[in-house]
């Protein structure tokens, strides 16, 4: 379990910084950034391991990035202005 969890955060980290260095103008600052990240991957290591149980390392790590993916999204900004209508 340690080293899914270890492997899950790094890998949580290694998205984090590919997604700060590729999308810096919509994303807060980096730290937050990596906080979510790593956080979002370890939370995914757990909740993926408790649904399938020990034994399966590799889909604990699918499940962890998985959760840091979307996690991360949740992080991004629109991309231009936000029209709203007058009406």
């Amino acid at each position: 379990m340690l080293l899914e969890a270890l492997g899950s955060v790094t890998l949580g980290i290694a998205l984090a910084w590919t997604a700060a260095s590729r999308l810096p103008h919509r994303l807060p600052e980096r730290r937050t950034v990596f906080a979510v990240g790593s956080l979002g991957a370890l939370f995914g290591a757990f909740l993926t391991h408790s649904a399938v149980g020990p034994g399966h390392a590799v889909t604990t790590v699918v499940g962890a990035t998985f959760i840091a993916v979307v996690a991360l999204s949740l992080l991004l900004r629109p991309r231009g202005r936000l029209r709203r209508s007058a009406a």
